[in-house]
């Protein structure tokens, strides 16, 4: 399963980069390709490639904040959550991902 997503909490700092160490190792773990951006103080780091949004099965938005570049993803199947599930839960949330990009 591909995996495309961007990770972005209200300060931009810590929960930013711990969702998306939490989502790329629990993803690897299950033999997943993902590629996560994050959005934060510094800005868009990671940026996602237009070939990664459309090869992805299901996009991922640990997210606490509005952000950037959303109509990137229109059309796709897309699971919002706030970046503290993604951090406390990040194995169960790349299950129900699996299954929603099943249908």
């Amino acid at each position: 399963m591909k995996i495309v997503g961007v990770a972005a909490c209200t300060v931009g700092i810590a929960h930013t980069y711990i969702a998306q160490e939490k989502l790329e190792n629990a993803a690897k773990n299950a033999g997943y390709d993902i590629h996560i951006e994050t959005q934060g103080t510094i800005g868009v780091e990671n940026a996602l490639t237009e070939q990664q949004i459309q090869e992805a099965d299901i996009v991922i938005l640990a997210i606490d904040v509005k952000i950037s570049g959303m109509e990137r993803f229109e059309g796709k199947k897309v699971i919002k959550v706030p970046t503290e599930i993604a951090i406390k839960s990040p194995n169960k949330l790349l299950q129900k991902a699996a299954e929603v990009a099943q249908g």
